[in-house]
């Protein structure tokens, strides 16, 4: 990103939706360029997976597999 980096690591992020197909590629490919990757918070089933890591700005990404009203849903139903 353009401009200086973060002064700290937080949790305030983006995320991304990618398809559940993906999530080992991308995981291979965050760990190719040496990124740091966050330890994601425990899920409850069917919430789907989610790839937290910092770039070297310390900018907080989220690539994730499902959506917010596929999470909400699950979450009505429990």
């Amino acid at each position: 990103m353009k401009g200086e980096s973060l002064p700290t690591k937080t949790y305030n992020h983006i995320a991304f939706k990618i398809a559940e197909a993906d999530f080992e590629e991308y995981c291979q490919r965050i760990e190719n360029l040496g990124l740091e990757i966050k330890d994601g918070r425990p899920r409850i089933s069917a919430e789907a997976s989610s790839i937290y890591f910092y770039d070297f700005d310390n900018h907080l990404f989220e690539l994730h597999t499902g959506t917010l009203s596929e999470r909400l849903n699950r979450y009505q139903q429990t």
